[in-house]
C-alpha cells in the first residue's frame, strides 16, 4: 500500500508502525531481487489482487472445510508481500503515478472487505460481527486517500496492513485449531473464538481510525 504520489511533489510516507518498517528491508532483500525487470508497480498490485482473490475463494471454501483456511493465510502474505513491492518498485524505478495510488488503495479495500464476508460465510465469526469489521478498513483508505490528496502526506495507521493482514492470518489459523462451534452464549447468541478475537481486535481498529479522521479534520480546519 505504499505505491502513491503527487504530480507535482513527492507525497511525504509517514511509517509509525515498527512492525511494517522492519518487515520493508526483508521483504525488499528477499524478493526485491526476484522482480522481472520489465514488471510495472500497477502488474505487482495486480499480482497482489489475484493473491488476495485466491485467499477469498479459499475462505468461502472454508465453510466446507476448513483446511482451506490455509489458503486464506496463503492469499493473505501472498498480497502483504506484493503490496510492499509496488511502491518498491515505484519509486526504485521512478514509476510512481497517481493511478497507481488509487489502483493500490482500491484493491485493499476490496481484498479485506470480501475477506471479511468469505470468513463470515465459514462461520470463522458471525455476520453479525463482521458488519462491524466490514468498514473500518475502508475508512481507515478513505482517511489515507485523503491525507494525499489535502496534506501530500501517506500516512499508515500505527494499526497497518501487515498487522491487519497477520490479524486475520492468526484468526485463521487458530479457527482450525479449535473450530466454529460457539464457546460463549449471550442473549441466545452464540459467539464462537473467532468472533471474540476480532472483536476484541476491533477495539484499537476502531480507535485507530477515529483518530485519524480527527486528526485530519483538525489539521484541515488550520489550513488556510
Amino acid at each position: 500500500m505504499s505505491n502513491s504520489t503527487d504530480s507535482k511533489k513527492a507525497v511525504k510516507k509517514i511509517v509509525p508502525s515498527k512492525l511494517e518498517n522492519a518487515s520493508y528491508p526483508i521483504i525488499y532483500r528477499v524478493f526485491g531481487r526476484l522482480i522481472p525487470e520489465t514488471m510495472t508497480p500497477n502488474q505487482m498490485t495486480l499480482l497482489g489482487a489475484i493473491g488476495g482473490l485466491f485467499g477469498i475463494v479459499c475462505a468461502f471454501l472454508a465453510r466446507v472445510n476448513l483446511m482451506f483456511l490455509i489458503g486464506t493465510v496463503v492469499g493473505l502474505i501472498w498480497h502483504i508481500i506484493c503490496d510492499d513491492l509496488d511502491g518498491y518498485i515505484a519509486r526504485k524505478r521512478n514509476m510512481a503515478s497517481e493511478a497507481g495510488a488509487f489502483f493500490d488503495l482500491l484493491t485493499d479495500i476490496l481484498h479485506i472487505t470480501y475477506l471479511l464476508i468469505g470468513l463470515a460465510f465459514a462461520k470463522v465469526a458471525s455476520f453479525e460481527v463482521m458488519i462491524f469489521m466490514v468498514p473500518v478498513y475502508a475508512l481507515m483508505m478513505f482517511t489515507a486517500m485523503n491525507y494525499i490528496r489535502y496534506l501530500n502526506e501517506f500516512l499508515f495507521p500505527r494499526l497497518g496492513p501487515i498487522e491487519t493482514h497477520l490479524f486475520f492470518a492468526a484468526v485463521c489459523i487458530i479457527t482450525m485449531i479449535v473450530g466454529t462451534d460457539p464457546v460463549v452464549t449471550v442473549q441466545g447468541h452464540g459467539f464462537t473464538v473467532g468472533d471474540i478475537i476480532i472483536l476484541i481486535g476491533a477495539v484499537p481498529m476502531y480507535y485507530e481510525m477515529i483518530r485519524l479522521q480527527i486528526q485530519l479534520f483538525i489539521r484541515l480546519s488550520k489550513k488556510r
